[in-house]
Formats: C-alpha cells, sequence, structure tokens
C-alpha cells in the first residue's frame, strides 16, 4: 500500500509540468513599439498558447492553437476576431515556447536579441460563419463576434502594402500584420 501512495505521487510530481499552465508578464518599457504590457500562458494541456497585450484601446489577444494549427487574434478597438493558419516556420513550437515562459527569456528588443519575425496576412472582407473547424479554444475566443479568415502573404512587404494594417508585436517573437478590411474598420 505505501509502495502505491508513492509511486503515485511522484506520478503526480512528474505530470503536473506536463499538465500545468505557465504565465508571465512582460512590458515594453515605454519603448516605441507601443506593444503595452503583454502577459503569455501556456497550457501543455490543451496545446494553447494565449498572449493578451493590454494597451488601452489598442489592446488584443492572440490564442495559438497548436493542435489545430489555427491562431485567432482578437482586436478590441475593431470588434473582430482574425483567424489564420500558424506558421510554424516563423512561431516557436509549444515546447520551445514554454521553456521561454518558464526561464523569462522573453526580454523584447534591444541588442543582442534578434529582431522578431514578420508575418503578414491578408483578411478576407467576407466573415467566417462557422468557428468549429478551427477547435474549441477558438471558438471560445471569437464566438459572438464578427471572425474573418487570414490568409498569409509570403514575400510581402508593408511598404508595398496600400491598404490599412493592424501590426501586433507578439512577445518580441513574431510581428504579425493584418492587413484588410472587417465591418468595423
Amino acid at each position: 500500500m505505501k509502495l502505491t501512495i508513492v509511486f503515485i505521487g511522484l506520478l503526480g510530481v512528474l505530470l503536473i509540468p506536463a499538465l500545468a499552465e505557465y504565465s508571465i508578464n512582460i512590458s515594453d518599457n515605454n519603448k516605441s513599439s507601443g506593444s503595452g504590457q503583454q502577459s503569455v500562458s501556456v497550457n501543455n494541456e490543451h496545446n494553447v498558447a494565449n498572449v493578451d497585450n493590454n494597451n488601452g484601446w489598442n489592446s488584443w489577444n492572440t490564442l495559438w492553437d497548436y493542435k489545430t494549427g489555427f491562431a485567432a487574434t482578437r482586436v478590441f478597438h475593431k470588434k473582430a476576431c482574425i483567424v489564420h493558419k500558424m506558421n510554424m516556420d516563423a512561431m516557436p513550437s509549444l515546447k520551445a515556447l514554454t521553456v521561454m515562459v518558464k526561464e523569462k527569456k522573453l526580454q523584447g528588443e534591444g541588442p543582442g536579441n534578434p529582431p522578431p519575425k514578420g508575418l503578414m496576412y491578408s483578411i478576407n472582407p467576407n466573415k467566417v460563419n462557422n468557428l468549429d473547424k478551427f477547435g474549441k479554444s477558438i471558438v471560445s475566443m471569437c464566438r459572438g463576434i464578427p471572425t474573418y479568415m487570414a490568409e498569409e502573404i509570403q514575400g510581402a512587404s508593408l511598404f508595398f502594402y496600400s491598404g490599412k494594417c493592424f501590426n501586433a508585436n507578439i512577445l518580441w517573437i513574431v510581428n504579425v500584420s493584418f492587413c484588410g478590411r472587417t465591418e468595423e474598420n
């Protein structure tokens, strides 16, 4: 009986880190990037990372669902959700992100730190009617909010794009630009 209790206790100690949610807060310390304060939560049990950017009217929330391969960004001032396929070449794996969060290695911009990878997406102006294909986490985040699909523009440059873009510098790892129109902009 004692051996069973010890085994269950050890199993619990080993499983807790795998299922735990890690969370940290980072700030841009009033740098010109205007990203405000960001907090990141990694939930290994559900294979999701959630980034909240608190910057007044320009606040946004991004969710990376590693299980479905989709990401969503809720832009509060636009009252819209934008869903896109995750580019795994530019985004860290959930395991790597978990390590960065646990070790607080999300240091921000500055000398010695690589610049964030840039991704540019074109927003399809037609609303998404059925969110189910994006997974439960994205459904929960975007339910009841006009939601739009965005497609990555390969090799694109903001210099050559003439439309309006919303930029999200996510954890100083990836800078995502969403270009195009939604009903609210």
